[in-house]
Parts: C-alpha cells; structure tokens; sequence
C-alpha cells in the first residue's frame, strides 16, 4: 500500500470518526436536555439510541481498519495480532445489521399502506449481513495467509540450519 494511499484512507477515516463523535455528542445532549420535542409518528428516542449505538459500532469499525492500515505499513498484517482487528470489524457490522434489523421494526407500524418499505430496509439489513459475510471469508483468507506465512518461516529456520 502507497504512502498517498494510506495517507488518503486515514484522512477519510479520520473526518468520518470527528464527524460520528460530534453528532452523537449532539443526539446525546439532545436525549439528556430533552431540548427536542418528539414531532410526528415515529418515535424519536428509541431511533436516537438506535442512531447512537450505530455510529459507535462504525466508530469500532473505523479505528480497527486504522489498525490494520498501521499493520500493513509495518508489515505486520499478515500475523494472529490482526484477527483481533478483522474481527472486530465484523461484529460492527453484525450490530449495524442489527440495529438496522430494529430500525425496521419500529418503523413498521407507520408503513402499513406501504408494507413495501419495511420489505426494502429488512433487505437492506439483509444485504448489511452480506457485507459481514464477505469480510469473514476475506478473515479465512487471512487465516490461510498467515499459515502459510508461519510454515514458510518455519521452513526458512530448517533450512538455515541445513545450511
């Protein structure tokens, strides 16, 4: 990975984690005042929450995949320290799944005309669960790598003392 590359990610990493701290500051003083009165059908505060425990789940996800940037410039990735990170990121997207799952759900009541849009976000949450799914088997194929990393290393020191 390229210096301009990685200097790239980290910079969008970092303005998106500012971003998510400073709105749930926000929600949370929002919930905490009670400044806000809850307009229309839809119950704000259990979205707030949802909205809340969202962005600390992306919030997981980005300072691992910060990690594992730092990992690959260091050369390290390919060890068992960056299964602790791969990890990580997945359950953030299980629990974004999740909460989208009960986004949905509290949604429902207000959808009746239009049972078609709880239909399109339990996709959604669906499609979330995907995104999960292909980061686990992009973890195996680290897992694969990292073997084959230690067998080489391995047979490297049975050679060295051959030799």
């Amino acid at each position: 990975m390229g210096k301009l590359t990685v200097r790239a990610l980290r910079a969008v990493l970092a303005v998106v984690f500012t971003g998510t701290v400073l709105v749930q500051i926000m929600m949370v003083w929002v919930l905490v005042s009670g400044k806000d009165q809850e307009e229309g059908s839809l119950p704000l505060t259990p979205m707030r929450v949802i909205v809340i425990l969202g962005m600390l789940a992306a919030q997981v996800a980005l300072v691992s995949v910060w990690r594992l940037v730092a990992m690959v410039r260091k050369g390290t990735v390919f060890s068992h320290a960056a299964f602790r990170y791969v990890d990580r990121v997945i359950g953030a997207i299980v629990a974004v799944a999740l909460l989208w799952f009960a986004v949905t759900v509290i949604n429902a009541p207000g959808q009746r005309d239009d049972p078609g849009v709880s239909v399109i976000m339990g996709g959604i949450a669906l499609a979330v669960l995907g995104v999960a799914l292909i980061v686990l088997v992009l973890r195996m194929l680290l897992a694969q790598a990292v073997a084959r990393d230690v067998e080489a290393t391995r047979m490297r020191a049975e050679l060295d003392e051959v030799i």
